[in-house]
């Protein structure tokens, strides 16, 4: 892919605007989004189109970082207009996560690319059982942890999200909900801490890839600019239809399907990473 030729930035287009189409259609129809949804789609798009297995995850991690900033911003601001967004807590916490953010993103630019597909498929695969197992509102306790247990876990917040490419809700929201938080609050406040996440990720993701080999065309270090000027409005169209698919099916059977798709495509990571 470093032939700047027409076709070869054809196929890229091509399979990053397809990129946004699938991830909208996921997030509408689960109720997610960010990159829990972009990062496995472009990672099996990259490895389609042969990528450098070496910077492939690097690239998917950054881009969908990358896009975080514009959807992240849209999220965010709706729900603090709502009132759900808990400030008094950011402000207690977040600095803990930009420090986790900061060292995650350190950590990730210095790993092998099967490395850092290995966390996330790792991590998908806690994610999935955690929605197939956990019951409906059930609590660890009735709120967050004092110091320092409470800064250690926006701490590991930031720092695996930024691993993984994904913003606050993957994460977050399970978290804040584990100590009694309300849902929709817990959503809100998350949205705001994707944010957190995704604007020194980018940059250090930008930072970090300056200058690596084998790059797909246009990108900036680990962004991708074609996939970031077309997954935005490609996945923003597409989520309505998600949406209108979703009110026609049984709930518990979405949360069913996405928690199988995370499941499956945490193992297809880790098999293609020990293969």
């Amino acid at each position: 892919m470093e032939d700047l030729s027409f076709v070869s930035l054809a196929l890229l287009a091509g399979a990053l605007l397809a990129t946004g189409l699938v991830a909208g259609i996921i997030a509408g129809l689960l109720g997610v989004g960010g990159g829990i949804v972009i990062v496995p789609v472009l990672y099996y798009m990259f490895t389609a189109l042969k990528i450098d297995p070496a910077i492939l995850m690097h690239v998917a991690v950054g881009t969908s970082l990358a896009t975080i900033l514009a959807t992240g911003t849209s999220s965010a601001r709706a729900h603090y207009n709502r009132g759900s967004v808990d400030m008094d807590l950011l402000k207690r916490w977040w600095w803990a996560i930009a420090i986790g953010v900061i060292s995650g993103a350190m950590i990730a630019g210095n790993m092998s690319g099967g490395a850092l597909t290995l966390v996330f498929g790792v991590v998908a695969l806690l994610v999935s059982a955690n929605m197939l197992l956990r019951k409906e509102g059930s609590a660890l306790a009735d709120k967050l942890p004092g110091s320092p247990i409470k800064e250690l876990l926006g701490f590991l917040i930031g720092g695996i999200s930024v691993m993984m490419g994904i913003g606050g809700g993957t994460l977050g929201v399970p978290t804040l909900t584990l100590f009694n938080y309300p849902i929709r609050e817990a959503v809100g406040t998350a949205a705001a801490i994707g944010l957190i996440i995704a604007v020194p990720g980018t940059l250090m993701s930008i930072f970090f890839g300056w200058g690596a080999e084998g790059l797909p065309p246009l990108s900036l270090g680990y962004v991708n600019l074609i996939g970031f000027f077309l997954i935005i409005p490609a996945s923003t169209f597409a989520a309505p239809l998600g949406a209108k698919i979703a009110h026609a099916i049984d709930p518990s059977k979405l949360k069913l399907i996405f928690a199988l798709f995370l499941g499956f495509t945490g193992l297809r990571m880790i098999y293609d990473v020990m293969m």
